[in-house]
């Protein structure tokens, strides 16, 4: 039986009945409750000048771009950041009206005219960019003023202006036709990190572009620099928005930011058991049979695999949870399934719900679990899972 109401919906923002989704052989829970109350944990947290933009990007991290969008603006963000166009047309054809701001590279007429037609909001960064979409959209008579978002780059070396050279980019943009600028914003490299030096060099290259940009007599509408990161180690780095990402999905960019706010992790990765067995002693598993049973052992299959974002390489060192118990995955991890060593639970049956990641009673397993055993981040494991597990929608 369901503890909460639970509302599936797939990858593509369709809703499915619900045989639909009890037929799963598994899915990604995400907890609607936990999103809202991290975004709101975040507006409390910064001062009443300071907007909150939920990056929504990626899917919102593979827990469903849309879904997680009018949840977001619902719990008090007001700004949303996709990577690429397609990712804002797809927020706007679901009727969602708040500004959006496009993070990534945009240049090609075919882009400015969508970016124009759909009313999202592109960062430029270089002249040669700006001049570009001036021109297309004077080449499509386009009416009105385009607002865009300078982007200066003190120290990530990605995307952006170089920061001593952004007053004169600004006047540039300034006496184009077409575009009004928004905001001037940069992106921090380090803001995770326990040793801030590089942090604290952007900063003051950050601050004094714009400090140089004011003295010109110009006026900048908005500034911003905050990642999760920096939102949670340093109110001076907020301005007058913060661009939160990793953190309104309930995970910390790092350990020693833990104790700033409580945060409740959304995502949840589940499957079903679809056989148990008994195997003998000496009993290869898997492919490469890189585990041999050393015991008589009861092993349960459960319909999850590599290509829907299991990593391959976690094989033999990963746990799951099932009745609140840790249970061992043994053998290789195939591409859509995985097997378990369940001798501690003789009676499990087939059908059972086995959590991935995720909690079950005291017991909890997270991405950043995973990615420790990876020597990776949290972010790519949030990534990865694929589009053929729906998402549910735990209310």
């Amino acid at each position: 039986m369901l503890s909460r109401k639970q509302t599936p919906i797939f990858a593509d923002n369709q809703e499915c009945d619900t045989y639909a989704w009890f037929s799963q052989r598994a899915w990604v829970e995400i907890d609607l409750g936990a999103l809202s109350h991290n975004v709101k944990q975040l507006v409390k947290f910064l001062s009443p000048r300071t907007q909150l933009m939920a990056v929504v990007k990626a899917d919102a991290y593979g827990h469903g771009a849309v879904t997680v969008a009018r949840t977001a603006l619902e719990a008090g963000a007001s700004w949303l950041g996709v990577a690429t166009v397609p990712e804002g047309i797809q927020l706007r054809e679901d009727g969602i009206k708040a500004p959006i701001l496009i993070l990534g590279a945009t240049n090609t007429p075919e882009q400015i005219q969508a970016i124009a037609h759909w009313q999202l909001q592109p960062t430029l960064c270089s002249p040669k960019q700006a001049l570009e979409f001036s021109n297309t959209l004077e080449t499509i008579n386009y009416n009105s003023s385009l607002s865009v978002h300078i982007k200066l780059d003190t120290g990530m070396s990605r995307l952006g202006t170089n920061w001593q050279q952004a007053a004169e980019f600004i006047q540039l943009v300034q006496g184009l036709p077409h575009l009004n600028i928004a905001s001037i914003y940069s992106h921090l490299a380090t803001a995770d990190s326990l040793d801030a030096t590089v942090m604290t060099e952007q900063h003051r290259r950050f601050a004094e572009a714009t400090a140089h940009i004011k003295a010109k007599g110009i006026k900048i509408p908005s500034l911003h620099l905050a990642n999760s990161a920096a939102t949670l180690t340093n109110p001076e780095l907020h301005y007058d928005m913060v661009r939160v990402g990793l953190a309104i999905y309930g995970l910390y960019p790092a350990t020693h930011l833990q104790n700033q706010i409580k945060l409740q992790p959304v995502l949840q990765l589940k499957a079903r058991v679809t056989q148990v067995k008994t195997i003998a002693a000496g009993t290869g598993v898997s492919y490469g049979h890189h585990f041999i049973a050393s015991k008589e052992m009861r092993l349960a299959v459960v319909g999850i695999g590599y290509a829907d974002g299991v990593p391959r390489s976690l094989s033999n060192q990963m746990q799951v949870l099932i009745r609140g118990q840790r249970i061992p995955q043994i053998g290789a991890i195939t591409m859509d399934q995985i097997m378990l060593d369940v001798s501690s639970i003789p009676d499990l049956q087939e059908g059972e719900i086995v959590t991935l990641l995720g909690q079950q009673g005291k017991e909890q397993i997270s991405a950043d679990d995973w990615a420790n055993c990876l020597n990776t981040i949290s972010w790519e494991i949030l990534c990865g899972f694929k589009h053929r597990l729906p998402r549910v929608a735990v209310m």
